[in-house]
């Protein structure tokens, strides 16, 4: 008789099913590219606050209303977009989340121009040792680590990356594996073994 086990996941995951197809293909991967840094970043900005639900339902709206997340296009938009973002009711419209994702995409820019780039600055915070948390209370909410990359962020000109903002990013693409040690997507990344130690 074939028996089949019921994957374990964070509480969270399981409340929608936008959120079990996030937890089960998406969180905890490894984003390594800025472009993709800078969406998963302005995201988790936009998400303070609010649930992280809200935000996937509009992140197709919010790719299209920030031209993808290229920080490129994003840091050259003007006053004129910015009322165009307010009146987007695809997207969330917070004028402060607004402008702090046209500043930091700015950032990255200053980034690059002194040959560094987002995903070297954010990477280069990895610690040596993975959370391992057997339930749900458990998970850390920051790390020494996400104080001190959110104090980095800040001095290099970023707005809204508080040390809980930036850990969640840091969960998000796979810096951190903070699943359960009992998830079928623990160790999902490659890079942390189930007892939080390095590959």
């Amino acid at each position: 008789m074939n028996r089949t086990t019921t994957p374990v996941r964070a509480r969270w995951a399981e409340s929608d099913p936008l959120l079990t197809e996030y937890y089960d293909h998406e969180w905890g991967m490894p984003v390594t590219d800025d472009a993709g840094i800078f969406e998963r970043l302005s995201l988790e900005a936009f998400q303070s606050g609010l649930s992280w639900l809200v935000v996937l339902r509009k992140r197709e709206a919010f790719r299209a209303a920030f031209a993808g997340f290229d920080p490129g296009r994003v840091a050259a938009f003007d006053g004129t977009d910015v009322e165009r973002l307010m009146s987007d009711a695809g997207i969330i419209r917070n004028r402060r989340k607004i402008l702090a994702t046209i500043e930091n995409a700015r950032a990255v820019l200053r980034l690059h121009d002194a040959g560094e780039s987002l995903s070297e600055l954010v990477w280069s915070h990895q610690p040596d040792r993975s959370p391992a948390p057997r339930d749900d209370a458990e998970v850390p909410t920051t790390s020494p680590e996400s104080h001190a990359l959110a104090a980095e962020l800040k001095r290099r000109g970023f707005a809204f990356v508080g040390a809980t903002t930036v850990y969640a990013l840091m969960s998000a693409i796979g810096i951190v594996d903070a699943h359960l040690v009992d998830s079928h997507r623990r160790g999902c990344s490659g890079l942390w073994r189930a007892d939080g130690t390095r590959r």
